[in-house]
């Protein structure tokens, strides 16, 4: 199933993070997203025209992660937005950032 598709799920204690190899095949069905933080964390940085358009997209990704309560990092600059994924609870990545993700990918 393609995951712009899937829902998040809130996951807690007792998951277990993916593995490296696991993020990087969720990793393949993004477009731009790199592994960081020895793959316990994905991110992605956009460019903007101006302060607006950066704002603007800033919003709508607060709309997609409130929708699905899972909360990325954003670093926002004029012209420039850096967002990072991982799952605070579990210590590392989950399903749930790659959904984020490809949601957030969506916007773009």
């Amino acid at each position: 199933m393609d995951l712009a598709a899937k829902k998040c799920i809130p996951c807690e204690g007792g998951v277990f993070p993916l593995t490296k190899d696991e993020a990087e095949a969720l990793l393949t069905q993004l477009h731009g997203w790199e592994l960081s933080d020895g793959a316990k964390k994905i991110e992605k940085s956009w460019k903007f025209a101006d302060f607006a358009q950066a704002l603007a997209f800033v919003n709508k990704v607060g709309a997609v992660a409130e929708e699905e309560n899972h909360h990325p990092e954003i670093e926002f600059t004029w012209g420039k937005v850096e967002i990072e994924l991982s799952t605070h609870s579990i210590g590392g990545l989950s399903e749930n950032d790659f959904i984020l993700a490809a949601k957030i990918d969506a916007l773009a």
